[in-house]
C-alpha cells in the first residue's frame, strides 16, 4: 500500500509544474505566439488578436460594385455617432453575427487618387498578410515607414487621414486593394482606420 501512495504522490508533484507551464497565465496560448514572421527577415509579428486594441477585420473589403462616390477632401466618414470621421472598419454586429464594413472604400476602381503608372513597380508584397498577421510599425512617416524590413508608403490623397498613427508603435494589418491596382490597405489596430499604402521594397 505504501509503494502505490509513494508513486502517486511523485506522479502528483511532477504533473504540477508540468500543468503550470501548459497553463500559466489562466489564459490558453495561441497558435504560433510571438514567432518570427514566417518569411523571414527577423521582425515582429503577432498572431491574431495580440498587442491589437480594435477588432481585427476578418478579411478585406470585396471589390466595390455600384455608383462610386466622389473622392473629397472634406468627405465625412463618420456613417454613425461615435464613428471616426476618417475611413474607418465598422465591425457592427446583428442577429446574423459580426459584419465588417469597410466605410470610405466606395470610390470606385476609376478613382484618379489611386491611379498608378506603374502598379507594383517595386514587386508585391513578400509577407503575410490578413488577420493572422499583425504587424509592428518601426519608424518612419506617412511619405516612408517600415516594419520587418519593408518600406511603405501612404497614399497622398489618405495622408491626412492617419494623422493620429504612432509610427514606432501602432500595430497595423495588410490587406490587398481589390479595386486599385498596386495598393494595399493598412489597418490600424489601435484605431480602427485604415490608410491606402504602397509597398515600396525592403
Amino acid at each position: 500500500m505504501k509503494i502505490i501512495q509513494l508513486a502517486l504522490a511523485t506522479l502528483l508533484v511532477l504533473s504540477v509544474p508540468a500543468f503550470a507551464q501548459h497553463n500559466q497565465g489562466g489564459q490558453p496560448h495561441p497558435s504560433g505566439g510571438g514567432q518570427s514572421n514566417p518569411s523571414g527577415g527577423g521582425g515582429q509579428f503577432h498572431p491574431s488578436g495580440s498587442g491589437g486594441h480594435q477588432a481585427i477585420p476578418s478579411h478585406g473589403p470585396s471589390p466595390f460594385n455600384g455608383t462610386p462616390h466622389a473622392a473629397e477632401p472634406n468627405r465625412n466618414y463618420n456613417n454613425q455617432a461615435g464613428r471616426p470621421n476618417v475611413p474607418h472598419v465598422d465591425h457592427s454586429k446583428s442577429i446574423f453575427g459580426g459584419h465588417n464594413t469597410w466605410v470610405g472604400h466606395d470610390t470606385g476602381r476609376g478613382d484618379a487618387n489611386y491611379h498608378l503608372d506603374h502598379p507594383f513597380e517595386h514587386g508585391r508584397f513578400p509577407g503575410a498578410y490578413g488577420r493572422d498577421h499583425v504587424w509592428h510599425l518601426g519608424g518612419g512617416g506617412p511619405g516612408r515607414f517600415w516594419f520587418n524590413g519593408w518600406y511603405w508608403n501612404v497614399a497622398a490623397f489618405d495622408a491626412a487621414f492617419c494623422d493620429g498613427w504612432l509610427w514606432d508603435t501602432d500595430d497595423i494589418v495588410i490587406y490587398p486593394d481589390p479595386d486599385h491596382d498596386g495598393w494595399y490597405l493598412a489597418y490600424n489596430t489601435r484605431l480602427g482606420t485604415y490608410v491606402h499604402v504602397q509597398y515600396m521594397g525592403m
